[in-house]
């Protein structure tokens, strides 16, 4: 919505522009009249829609026809006066006022108008006998109001009609010619209707509609009212009402029936309060809204964000088998501009048997978006209306940022639930096929599985008894890492092929110039174990080099085979992330695993005290 309203009133000399400016300002008529107002503001509290409103008279005596075209390009209404008593300024509308202001522009783009029909004191009848032809020749013509700056009758309503132009404008929701809504407002109106139908049964059920009326007005509708609503929608249009709801037709013609009646604002308050601009589209305030981020810390869906996300598919799973068909995947896309998820998701995420993205695939692509780029998160909950359906003021209310990881470090624990993986190693090593058998795909499927190929994928890990989020991201090998952002993880896996004998050179120098130092643990990964071992061409074994530098030793992996990868190798990548202050001695060591096994179960105990203690307060 506009931040201020600017009016310009034009008109024939002696019809009275300034003495309705000073009447409305001086609140009587004034007994001497300039030949032009100064521009006058109205601060914004004392406007009906509360904004602050420019008021700018115009006089042909006074002014050059280039100030004119000036006036006419800053204004956001144009309210033609003229006198009820005199035809010819009536006709001056038609031949000379609306196509000065209006000529040039393309349809939809037109200035809107208001026509003023002052010095209603002097004449008992009304005038709109003349101004109906010309409001139905203009399709700009907002309205007509008759009013008298002597007597202040209409001078306020003028006011407000001219701002309401402005603030809910007609152009563009409704075709005047065609009487129908435009498509873009058809466009809008139907994803807030798709938003609104919480169970997609295609029907608006009366607690969907009064959630919804409370939702863009404040209060629901008494039962009568709504009753009222379906009776007038059933009566004009059979399939507008269907098992007693209101259907996407229904819902159309309501709000076309607003506007052919001079409510806009009602369609404007429902586009507004989930997220149009006057152009129809989301506005960037809504879409991303602002978070900040600092450095060294993550964002994660919370359980806020979870629910949301799990009632989207419930909604969309049509079929109840736990995983969204390419159709279930349109559809639930289908108040996006764009289609947000491309082939590559299938790579990214677990599917089952059909192909089809598995509810717990589903949730992973969300945590991994999330994580790399909240900002694309919430636009995407944007667009489910995420403010409106939770009622929470935008979508950051579903994001949780972590602490900063140095503080992760200090104390030695983690809250964060999500972790990222650096994949690194020589070309042909079998990254790929590591990244594959974490979603449980064996190498026989690799090969011939089809779709587009992903250098992300996420599921999650078993951790100490907790589900954890594990992202593993293929480095292209011809990647240089030229800061030290380039080589920023929560822990780096470093792949050699057991079979080349050259391979292994290229993750010690990796470690050596990125990684030895920096805080961020390494795993190193021995692939291909399935094949004889070669003696790697480096001054240390594999197993010398973890010793010296205090690394786990050396993790044979293999995909080869009928049966899933074992996910063992994966849950200790995460484990090496939630823990980077510990080195890989330690992380290997069985005091260590004892340790945490017996902090899990020494925490089950005090709890179980704390409750049998709270049982008996009770």
């Amino acid at each position: 919505m506009k931040r201020d309203v600017r009016i310009l009133l034009l008109g024939e000399p002696k019809v009275g522009k300034t003495s309705l400016i000073m009447s409305l300002v001086g609140e009587e008529f004034p007994e001497e009249v300039p030949s032009r107002a100064e521009e006058i503001t109205i601060p914004a509290d004392v406007t009906p829609e509360k904004v602050p409103t420019h008021i700018v008279d115009y006089s042909e005596a006074e002014q050059s026809d280039e100030i004119l075209h000036e006036e006419i390009v800053k204004a956001n209404v144009i309210c033609v006066v003229y006198d009820v008593t005199k035809e010819a300024t009536i006709e001056k509308i038609r031949t000379k006022w609306i196509p000065l202001v209006n000529g040039e522009a393309e349809k939809g783009k037109k200035v809107p108008v208001i026509l003023v029909g002052n010095k209603s004191d002097l004449q008992s009848g009304s005038s709109m006998e003349s101004i109906l032809p010309i409001m139905n020749q203009f399709s700009e013509i907002e309205t007509c109001v008759e009013c008298s700056a002597k007597n202040l009758k209409n001078i306020s309503e003028l006011f407000y009609y001219a701002q309401k132009a402005v603030l809910h404008p007609t152009a563009p929701l409704y075709d005047p010619e065609e009487k129908e809504l435009r498509p873009l407002c058809v466009r809008a109106l139907s994803r807030i209707f798709t938003i609104s139908d919480q169970d997609s049964d295609g029907i608006l059920s009366d607690e969907e509609l009064n959630f919804f009326q409370k939702s863009c007005f404040g209060s629901p509708l008494a039962p009568q009212a709504l009753e009222d609503v379906k009776s007038v929608v059933w009566k004009n249009t059979g399939e507008g009402v269907q098992d007693n709801g209101l259907t996407l037709t229904g819902f159309l013609f309501l709000n076309t029936l607003f506007i052919q009646r001079g409510r806009h604002e009602t369609t404007w308050t429902i586009l507004r309060k989930f997220g149009c601009d006057d152009s129809l589209e989301l506005t960037d305030d809504y879409l991303y809204p602002p978070l900040r981020v600092p450095q060294g810390c993550t964002t994660e869906l919370n359980h806020f964000g979870y629910q949301f996300i799990q009632k989207l598919f419930e909604k969309y799973d049509v079929d109840k088998d736990m995983a969204l068909s390419p159709s279930e995947l349109k559809n639930l896309f289908s108040v996006f501009p764009y289609m947000p998820w491309g082939a590559d998701v299938y790579s990214t995420v677990c599917s089952n048997e059909k192909g089809y993205i598995t509810q717990h695939g589903y949730l992973c692509q969300w945590t991994l978006t999330a994580y790399l780029d909240v900002h694309r998160c919430m636009e995407y909950l944007g667009y489910f209306g995420y403010p409106v359906l939770t009622e929470q003021e935008s979508q950051t209310e579903a994001i949780t940022v972590t602490r900063d990881k140095k503080v992760d470090q200090e104390k030695g624990q983690t809250q964060r639930n999500v972790f990222l993986c650096k994949v690194i190693g020589p070309r042909g090593t079998g990254k790929s096929a590591f990244l594959r058998a974490f979603l449980g795909t064996n190498l026989t499927k690799q090969q011939t599985a089809a779709g587009l190929s992903s250098c992300y994928t996420i599921n999650t890990v078993q951790v100490n008894s907790q589900d954890k989020y594990l992202i593993l991201y293929e480095v292209d090998v011809d990647t240089e890492f030229l800061k030290a952002s380039d080589a920023a993880c929560d822990v780096a896996c470093l792949m050699y092929d057991v079979s080349d004998p050259k391979s292994f050179n290229y993750c010690a120098s990796i470690f050596k110039q990125h990684y030895m130092d920096s805080g961020i643990p390494c795993v190193l990964v021995a692939s291909k174990a399935d094949l004889p071992e070669q003696k790697q061409q480096h001054g240390l074994s594999p197993s010398e080099f973890c010793y010296k530098h205090r690394l786990l030793p050396p993790i044979p992996f293999s995909c080869f085979g009928q049966d899933s990868p074992s996910t063992l190798l994966y849950s200790k990548l995460a484990l090496a992330a939630m823990f980077p202050h510990r080195n890989g001695s330690e992380l290997s060591t069985t005091s260590f695993w004892l340790r945490v096994t017996l902090g899990a179960a020494a925490f089950t105990v005090l709890g179980f005290t704390f409750y049998r203690a709270f049982l008996k307060l009770k």
